[in-house]
């Protein structure tokens, strides 16, 4: 007897998206209720990360899914639903809220912490080998931010585990300055506290430590919650700090929090933002005024368990196009079919096809990545710089191996899926995956590398011909029902043969080699610390 698999029931709200592909980019004198100021600075955004020259409708205009959030943020009803967004990567989901974040807030009079972007963890990107990932993915956001913030007067925040929390507290907290010779009252002196930034983007575990320790450090005044990879935040081991964000944002006699709380009307004098319960506009047994949220991904999650967490007010879902998964649109994807064994040949003709194109390969692990790059490597002058990056390497290394690459000094880079969310690389042109993925969420990302903002792009898929079924089941999730072969010359595959002969011959030797060294490291720290003297 079959058992069918039980279905997650949708959530009402879900059935009805809205379709961000059924807006037009609008040209920056257009855009309705713009700040002037912002337009310039929004052109040399562009102009900056995408490294092109910029024609009077080029990217001098917002993208569809930057237009319908706009549209649905500012001008009469602002904000008045959550929006959730779920749009394929690069379509510019970044700019789409930091845009409307920093108009609402270019009126403010006076400094506080008045929105949240919330990435994931750093304990979360360890665990999956996305370290560089996680840190590269946090700077960029507050790139976007910090470029168009402070023609507005608004300053950005940065809150990760990477540098000390003493730094930060000394970036995010304005202290008063104290004139020598007088002797002050420690409880005056945090009276006079104030946020730095208008704006902060966090780890969930450093803005925890921020919350529970850092003096002056307040959600009080939150206006805006902007939830990025939500699916990913909303974990289960790392939901603690999303309830704690929602109790302090919550009417004023209701926190839990008393170190918070007892800084709320000492930190900021008279300045206070007074949230209380009303039945107005449908805000019953709600704090009035609410906390405004913004939750995206590639990949939203439609579990109701999960979306419940996040308190959604009258949520609108925004997303390209009825499927759930969506591939970017001018994304052209191919798969090329390998005979037995012979994978790595086929690869390196690609990539001699492919010329001096970047060009990310994804592989299942980091083992797999680490021993196809050396590999590669090994097969003598195929005149273009291929590195590993992986969770392997030290991070100092991958950071010197990214700003080559975004450099243009290496062509060809070898990765796990460190770099499948988030990250933008400028001119990438192709994806490769030498392993298929297990999932159609992570085919997702990986071609998400390419065929960013607008550009073109191509992602190759490398097939058996037992794995070309599941490949074509994988991608009809995201309504992609046929997938054009790319073949690559035979007379390529057997003019390399024994170059890869004596490249695996190679490559036997070097895995021995780094296994012996590994071996020899490991009983030297075990002798170390069998003779470690004791307390």
């Amino acid at each position: 007897m079959e058992v069918k698999k039980r279905s997650t029931p949708i959530l009402p709200w879900m059935r009805s998206p809205v379709d961000v592909n059924q807006f037009e980019a609008c040209a920056l004198n257009l855009v309705p209720c713009l700040d002037p100021r912002l337009t310039v600075l929004i052109i040399d955004f562009f102009q900056v990360r995408l490294e092109v020259a910029l024609d009077k409708m080029g990217f001098s205009s917002l993208f569809p899914v930057q237009v319908a959030v706009w549209q649905e943020t500012i001008g009469p009803g602002a904000f008045e639903r959550d929006l959730c967004i779920n749009s394929p990567t690069g379509s510019g989901k970044t700019l789409a809220y930091a845009l409307p974040i920093v108009q609402k807030l270019s009126t403010r009079s006076v400094k506080c912490l008045r929105a949240l972007v919330v990435l994931p963890t750093r304990d979360l990107a360890l665990q999956e080998g996305l370290t560089c990932w996680f840190l590269v993915r946090l700077v960029q956001v507050k790139e976007v931010f910090a470029a168009i913030a402070p023609a507005v007067g608004l300053s950005v925040g940065l809150a990760v585990g990477q540098s000390s929390i003493a730094d930060e507290i000394s970036e995010l907290i304005k202290r008063p300055k104290l004139e020598a010779g007088i002797c002050y009252d420690p409880e005056d002196v945090t009276c006079e506290l104030q946020s730095s930034v208008d704006i902060l983007v966090a780890t969930p575990g450093r803005l925890m430590d921020h919350i529970n320790s850092t003096k002056g450090f307040t959600l009080e005044h939150l206006c805006y919650l902007v939830v990025d990879e939500t699916d990913r935040l909303l974990r289960e081991a790392y939901q603690s700090w999303l309830p704690t964000v929602l109790q302090l944002t919550q009417s004023n006699e209701e926190s839990l929090f008393p170190l918070a709380n007892s800084f709320l009307s000492s930190t900021f004098g008279s300045l206070k933002t007074i949230r209380r319960c009303g039945v107005e506009r449908g805000f019953k047994g709600k704090p009035h005024p609410r906390l405004v949220k913004m939750v995206l991904s590639a990949t939203l999650t439609q579990d109701p368990s999960k979306l419940a967490q996040l308190n959604l007010h009258h949520p609108l879902l925004m997303t390209t196009g009825k499927r759930r998964y969506q591939l970017p649109e001018k994304l052209e994807s191919y798969k090329l079919i390998c005979e037995s064994n012979l994978r790595p040949l086929y690869l390196v003709a690609l990539l001699q096809e492919l010329g001096e194109e970047k060009c990310i390969v994804f592989t299942s692990s980091t083992e797999s990545t680490h021993r196809l790059c050396t590999l590669l490597n090994l097969f003598g002058d195929l005149g273009i710089k291929i590195k590993e990056y992986s969770g392997l390497q030290r991070q100092s290394r991958r950071s010197k191996t990214l700003k080559s690459f975004r450099e243009g000094k290496v062509q060809v880079l070898v990765s796990s899926d460190a770099m499948t969310r988030g990250m933008d690389v400028q001119g990438v042109r192709n994806v490769i995956n030498y392993d298929i993925p297990a999932y159609i969420k992570t085919y997702i990302h990986r071609a998400g590398r390419t065929a960013r903002a607008g550009q073109a792009g191509r992602c190759f898929t490398l097939l058996h011909k037992y794995e070309v079924k599941r490949f074509k089941k994988m991608l009809q999730k995201a309504d992609n029902e046929s997938v054009p072969h790319y073949s690559v010359p035979s007379s390529s595959i057997e003019s390399l043969r024994a170059a890869y002969n004596s490249a695996l011959g190679k490559l036997k030797e070097t895995v021995e080699s780094e296994a012996s060294r590994k071996r020899k490291f490991g009983s030297k720290f075990s002798k170390l610390s069998r003779t470690k003297p004791t307390d």
